[in-house]
C-alpha cells in the first residue's frame, strides 16, 4: 500500500460523526490482537493543558531512561505527529502497515453501517504502534471528555484531569458537574487520580473517584503546590513545586501560570508511574529537571520573535483565552495586534472578551472546511467595538500584515486555533528541499517520496532532471502553484494525499528561467503565495547571500579535529598533552585549516561521560593557548557550562553533537552571538547497531533538524549563526550515512550552512575500507561533500583534505585559483 493511499483512507474516516464510547475501538483492537494489553498507559484528560502536561510527562520519563510513546491531537501539518515514540514520529512505513492490516475490518464495519471514526482509528494506530515499538509506557492525551473517549479503551496505571470548563457541551453535558463526571472516569484502578480541578468540578471528582491527588497554587491545601515565578526569558519560566515536603525549583520552556500547574500534575504522574514515594523517588530529581526543561511544545504561547513581540498560541476556547490574557500581562508592550482565525463551532465573542484591549485585528481562515469565514469573524470584532478590523484569508499573509503595522515595542498575537498556528509556523519551518537529479531514476525517487499518484507520475517524471524543489504547502496553494508552473513551461507534481487541513507535498521541476518566471507570478497570487515566492528566491539564489565574514561564506571550509582526550576513536591520547596539542594546531594552520575543533570528551561507542570540571580542565588551556592563531576555534562539547568556559578562554564557535540537548546551550550562543553547530543525533555517545526506522533518512533528518534550528532561532540565535550537521554515524546505518553524504546539498532547505563530519568513520567499511584508519576513503568523502556544497568538512588529516577541497572547488570554478597556487 502506498503512503498517500493509506493516509487518504484514514482522512476519509473524518466524514463519520463522533460516536461517544469505547465499544467500537475495543472491537477494532480485538481484531488487531489486543495490542493495548501489553503496554502500560498514562491517560491525561482535561479542558485545557492536557497536551502540555502529556509532553512534560513524556519528557521526564524519557530522561529517566524509559522508552515512551506519546499520543496527542490535533497535529500541525503531518498526521504522523500524533503518534511518537521516543520523540520521533511514526514512520510512513508503519502507518501503511497498520492501514493494510486494519482496512478490511474498517471497510466491513462501514458497509455494515457502524463505521469507525477518524479519531478512533488514530487512537488505535497509536496503541498498535506503541506495542510494536515495545515502549515502557504510552502517554495518551484524551481527545474529548473521558469516559466516552476512545483513549479510555485502555486501563491506565496513572491518570490526570488537568482542569474542567464548559466545552463540547453537545456531547459532554451542559454543566461543569456533568463534564467533570465524564472526565473523572479516566481514574486508574490502583492509584489516585491527579487533578488541578477546583470548586464544584473538584467536588464531583472526589465524589466519583474518592482517591484524588490535587494540584494547586502555593498556599492552597492542595497535595502538590505549584508556584509560577515568572518568565526567566521569552522562552522559559521558573516554577517552584512542593510535593509531600520536597521542594523543587524547575525551569520549563512554556510560559503562563497555568503551565506551573501542568508541570505539577506531570511530576506527580511521573512519580506515580515510576513508583517513587517522593519527588526524589524512582523518577529521580535530575530526570525531573532535565525532562521539564526540554519539554518544548509548539503553539502554546510560542514566542517567535521579539522586535516586535510575535506570539503564536493555539487557545481555542474561552478558558484558554483567559489564561492567554494572564500570560500577556507578564510582557511589557505598547499595542496588541491580533491575528484571529477559528473553527465555526467556537464561541468567538466569549473568547474575544477575555483578551486585553486590542489595537487592531486581522481575521484569517485556515485551509480546513471547519474554519469560520473571515466575513463572520470580522463582524464579531466590529461588533465588539474594535475600530481597526481587516481580513486576509491566508493565515501567513494575515500575520505578515499585522507585523507590518506593528511598532518594534508592540505585540502581534495569532490565536484562535491550532490549525492557524500550524499554517503560521510555516513562515519559520518551511523547507524547500533542492534535489540534484543526474538520472531519470533519481527523479523517479523524488516523485515516489512525495507520494505522487501513478497518473501524475507518468506525465511528469521525465521533467525532473533540471532544477527540482520539493516542499510542503496548503491544498489551496498547491493547485495555484501547479497552474503557474505549467504556464511558464515547467512541471509540478502534487501528492496524492489530498485531505484538506494538512500540508501536502509538491515537486517543482524546471529550468532556472522557468523558476524565475514562477516567482514573479506567485507574487500576485493570494493565500500566502508571495511569501513562498520569497522563500524560493532565497533557495534558488536569485537573491545574493550576505557575507558575514566567515570562511564558509563563499567556499568549503576545513575544520581540523583536535581531540584532547585519552580515548577518542581515531587519535585517542595523541594530543592529550597540551604541548602536543598546540604543536598540532600550528601544523593545521600551516596546512591551511580554517577552524580548529577542540574536544575534551569522546562520543565513540561505549565512551563514559566526562565530568564538567575535568572536561574544562582538558579544553580551556588548549583553547587559550591557540586562540591567537590565525584561525577560528570551536569547542566540541554537549555541556553549556563547558562551552561557556571555552568561550571565556577564546573559542569562537560552539559544536554541539547532541543537537541542543542541554537547553542552556542555545541561550549561551545567543548571549555571546557566536555560531553554533547543531547536529542531528539519536544518541551521544553512539549506541552501536541501534536500529532507527527512517522513511527517507535525508528528509527525516531535515525535518527533525528544522525544529532544532527554530528552537535556537527563538532563543535569539540568528540563522546566519546556526550551522547544521546531519550527524553521520550517529543513529544511522552505514548505507544511510552514504545517503546523507551524497545528498548533502538537500540540507540547503534549512537555510543554514552545512557541516559534514565523516572522517575515518566506520561507514567506510561498507566499501571495504578498514574502520578507524581510512584516509583514502575520507579524502574521497571530503571531495564528494565539497562537490555537494558542504560549507564545512570536519576532518582529522588537514593537509590531505585541504587538497581534496581545493580540487573539488577548482572543478566547479577554476577561476577561484590562479596558475601556480
Amino acid at each position: 500500500m502506498e503512503y498517500h493511499e493509506a493516509v487518504n483512507f484514514l482522512f476519509d474516516l473524518r466524514r463519520f460523526k463522533i460516536k461517544p464510547g469505547t465499544e467500537s475501538i475495543r472491537r477494532l483492537l480485538a481484531y488487531l490482537g489486543d495490542p493495548h494489553e501489553g503496554v502500560s498507559f498514562v491517560q491525561i484528560a482535561g479542558s485545557n493543558g492536557k497536551g502540555s502536561t502529556a509532553r512534560m510527562l513524556e519528557s521526564m520519563l524519557r530522561e529517566s531512561g524509559r522508552s515512551v510513546g506519546l499520543y496527542t491531537s490535533p497535529h500541525f501539518d503531518d498526521v504522523r505527529e500524533r503518534v511518537r515514540v521516543d520523540g520521533r514520529e511514526i514512520p510512513e512505513s508503519a502507518l501503511c502497515e497498520f492501514v493494510a492490516e486494519a482496512k478490511p475490518y474498517l471497510v466491513k464495519r462501514a458497509a455494515d453501517g457502524d463505521p469507525i471514526t477518524f479519531f478512533e482509528a488514530m487512537t488505535a494506530l497509536g496503541i498498535w504502534y506503541f506495542a510494536e515499538a515495545d515502549v515502557d509506557v504510552g502517554v495518551l492525551e484524551v481527545g474529548m471528555g473521558g469516559e466516552l473517549d476512545a483513549t479510555s479503551v485502555v486501563e491506565p496505571v496513572a491518570s490526570a484531569v488537568t482542569n474542567v470548563s464548559l466545552e463540547h457541551t453537545a456531547v459532554l453535558g451542559d454543566t461543569i458537574e456533568e463534564i467533570a463526571r465524564t472526565k473523572a472516569a479516566v481514574a486508574p484502578a490502583n492509584a489516585p487520580l491527579v487533578t488541578g480541578a477546583t470548586g464544584e468540578a473538584l467536588d464531583v471528582i472526589r465524589d466519583e473517584v474518592g482517591d484524588v491527588r490535587t494540584v494547586g497554587e502555593a498556599g492552597s491545601d492542595a497535595d502538590v503546590q505549584a508556584e509560577y515565578e515568572g518568565c526567566t526569558s521569552h522562552q522559559e519560566s521558573a516554577v517552584a513545586l512542593d510535593i509531600d515536603g520536597d521542594h523543587l525549583d524547575v525551569r520549563i520552556p512554556l510560559l503562563g501560570r497555568y503551565q506551573a500547574q501542568n508541570a505539577g500534575i506531570a511530576v506527580e504522574l511521573a512519580r506515580q508511574f515510576t513508583g517513587g514515594a517522593d519527588a526524589a523517588g524512582a523518577i529521580g530529581t535530575d530526570a525531573i529537571h532535565r525532562g521539564l526543561r526540554k519539554a518544548y511544545w509548539p503553539g502554546r504561547f510560542e514566542v517567535m520573535s521579539t522586535d516586535p513581540l510575535v506570539v503564536l498560541d493555539g487557545a481555542h476556547n474561552p478558558g484558554a483565552f483567559a489564561e492567554l490574557a494572564t500570560v500577556l500581562s507578564d510582557f511589557d508592550y505598547e499595542n496588541l495586534h491580533l491575528v484571529y482565525g477559528a473553527m465555526h463551532d467556537k464561541d468567538h465573542r466569549e473568547m474575544v472578551s477575555e483578551l486585553p484591549e486590542v489595537a487592531s485585528v486581522v481575521t484569517c481562515q485556515a485551509d480546513i472546511s471547519r474554519a469560520e469565514s473571515t466575513e463572520i469573524l470580522t463582524k464579531v470584532f466590529e461588533d465588539a467595538g474594535i475600530p481597526d478590523v481587516s481580513a486576509e484569508p491566508a493565515v501567513s499573509t494575515a500575520l505578515e500584515r499585522a507585523c507590518e503595522r506593528a511598532e518594534p515595542n508592540d505585540c502581534v498575537l495569532l490565536s484562535g486555533s491550532l490549525y492557524c498556528v500550524a499554517e503560521a509556523r510555516t513562515a519559520w519551518t518551511r523547507a524547500l528541499v533542492p534535489k540534484t537529479h543526474r538520472t531519470l531514476a533519481e527523479a523517479n525517487e523524488t516523485l515516489e517520496g512525495a507520494h505522487v499518484d501513478a497518473e501524475t507520475f507518468e506525465t511528469t517524471h521525465g521533467a525532473g532532471v533540471h532544477r527540482v524543489i520539493r516542499t510542503r504547502v496548503q491544498q489551496r496553494q498547491a493547485h495555484l502553484i501547479r497552474e503557474d508552473m505549467l504556464a511558464v513551461g515547467g512541471e509540478c507534481a502534487i501528492s496524492g494525499a489530498t485531505s484538506a487541513g494538512e500540508l501536502i507535498d509538491v515537486v517543482l521541476m524546471g529550468t532556472v528561467a522557468q523558476f524565475d518566471q514562477l516567482v514573479e507570478r506567485l507574487d500576485g497570487r493570494p493565500h500566502g503565495l508571495p511569501e513562498l515566492a520569497d522563500n524560493l528566491r532565497a533557495q534558488l539564489g536569485f537573491e545574493a547571500d550576505d557575507d558575514h565574514g566567515y570562511p564558509w561564506d563563499d567556499r568549503t571550509a576545513v575544520m581540523g579535529i583536535l581531540n584532547v582526550t585519552p580515548d577518542s576513536f581515531h587519535d585517542g591520547g595523541e594530543f592529550y598533552d597540551i604541548d602536543a596539542a598546540v604543536e598540532q594546531a600550528r601544523a593545521m594552520v600551516d596546512a591551511g585549516v580554517d577552524i580548529i575543533d577542540v574536544g575534551g570528551e569522546s562520543t565513540r561507542p561505549g565512551a563514559e561521560e566526562v565530568p564538567v570540571e575535568e572536561e574544562i580542565r582538558r579544553v580551556a588551556p588548549v583553547i587559550e593557548a591557540i586562540a591567537d592563531l590565525d584561525v577560528l576555534v570551536s569547542v566540541d562539547t554537549r555541556k553549556a557550562s563547558v562551552a561557556e568556559a571555552a568561550l571565556d578562554a577564546g573559542a569562537d564557535i560552539l559544536n554541539d553533537v547532541t543537537g541542543l540537548e542541554d537547553p542552556e546551550m542555545r541561550f549561551l550562543a545567543a548571549e555571546r552571538d557566536v555560531p553554533i553547530i547543531v547536529m542531528h543525533s539519536i544518541d551521544a555517545p553512539v549506541i552501536p547497531d541501534k536500529d532507527i526506522d527512517y522513511d527517507d533518512v535525508v528528509e527525516d533528518v531535515i525535518d527533525e533538524l528544522s525544529e532544532l534550528v527554530l528552537l535556537a532561532e527563538k532563543a535569539g540565535v540568528p540563522r546566519r549563526n546556526i550551522i547544521v550537521d546531519p550527524g553521520l554515524g550517529f543513529g544511522k546505518s552505514k548505507a544511510e550515512n552514504f545517503e546523507l553524504l551524497g545528498r548533502a546539498d538537500e540540507f540547503r532547505a534549512l537555510g543554514c550552512p552545512i557541516l559534514v563530519g565523516h572522517s575515518h568513520k566506520s561507514m567506510f567499511s561498507l566499501v571495504g575500507e578498514k574502520p578507524g584508519d581510512n584516509l583514502a576513503a575520507t579524502i574521497a568523502g571530503t571531495t564528494i561533500a565539497a562537490d555537494r556544497g558542504a560549507d564545512i568538512v570536519r576532518v582529522h588529516d588537514v593537509p590531505e583534505n585541504v587538497a581534496a577541497v581545493n580540487v573539488a572547488l577548482a572543478a566547479q570554478d577554476p577561476s577561484r585559483f590562479t596558475d601556480g597556487e
